[in-house]
């Protein structure tokens, strides 16, 4: 009997790439991840293998990519925190790619964002462009997937927006709310991936849903799902909105958002030009999960840093 397809996840334990890997396990196919928190959980029960990340010597890192035929590369930061910045990841990106060519890897399917330029002026953006042209330029058969926000069990942004309204009379936002976004539920990307990994030709996929809002519009239509206390949506000069998270983010213990993400937001960098490949609707599924989300607080730094 042929042997299974191995595929290695950057992120397994974490959240969009657990979506993957369980996909793939229901698929019969072997799952290998590389993780920077080998003490986790493992929610699989031992039945994918784990790595830890060894950006300290390519030849370790060669070796955890032996045998691979498929790499899932969601490896990024949101935002820099301690020594971890956006070189740094980039840099690391690029020795995960330089160690699966190594390897004999026969495709890539890379993660990334909408609009990402390498002429942006905001680094999350630019690191991202410069992380998919290192992909594409590696001569690996490659795939690069493009979504804005994803929500679903676990996600940050649409579960805070909903803690929020659970517990203030007034919302701040900032702006006037009216850029557009288009969420992507975290099962329908791991589809999207496994889909663009199934083909051979290179290609760049955006992977958004059949959803587009204003950013007040989702806003009000998670306020509409839930308990909530809000009754105002008061639209906020963005430095006062950046401000008043500054000052929250010490309460919290966490990043609420970051600059790069409130001015790419309001630039409509998170809404895309191309056919909506998701197909679940925002409204769908908060009505499906409207008793727990937004009960507890989702934080990034608690997540990836502690």
């Amino acid at each position: 009997m042929a042997e299974t397809r191995l595929n290695l996840i950057t992120g397994a334990f974490s959240y969009s790439g657990k979506y993957v890997a369980r996909k793939l396990l229901a698929r019969g196919e072997r799952v290998r991840t590389l993780t920077g928190h080998p003490d986790r959980a493992d929610p699989f029960n031992g039945k994918v293998e784990v790595f830890p990340y060894r950006f300290e010597s390519m030849a370790e890192l060669a070796k955890s990519f032996e045998g691979v035929e498929v790499f899932y590369n969601t490896y990024y930061i949101r935002f820099p925190y301690g020594s971890t910045t956006y070189e740094l990841a980039y840099e690391n990106n690029k020795k995960l790619i330089q160690a699966a060519k190594q390897a004999g890897v026969r495709r890539i399917v890379n993660i990334s964002i909408t609009n990402p330029s390498p002429d942006s002026k905001f680094p999350y953006f630019r690191y991202k462009y410069m992380i998919d042209q290192a992909a594409i330029g590696s001569g690996i058969s490659c795939a690069i997937i493009r979504p804005t926000v994803i929500f679903g069990h676990e996600d940050i942004l649409i579960n805070n927006i909903a803690w929020l309204l659970r517990r203030l009379p007034v919302m701040a936002m900032p702006g006037k709310g009216d850029y557009k976004i288009q969420p992507i539920y975290v099962e329908d990307q791991a589809d999207i991936m496994i889909e663009a990994a199934d083909r051979k030709e290179n290609l760049i996929w955006d992977a958004v849903s059949a959803d587009t809002f204003t950013f007040k519009e989702m806003v009000k239509l998670i306020r509409s799902k839930i308990p909530s206390l809000t009754l105002f949506i008061l639209p906020t000069p963005p430095e006062l909105f950046l401000l008043a998270s500054k000052l929250m983010n010490p309460l919290l213990g966490d990043v609420i958002l970051t600059r790069d993400e409130v001015y790419g937001l309001m630039e409509n960098l998170l809404y895309s030009r191309e056919p909506p490949r998701g197909k679940t609707r925002l409204a769908d599924w908060l009505e499906q999960n409207k008793d727990w989300i937004g009960k507890k607080y989702a934080s990034e730094l608690k997540r990836h840093y502690r």
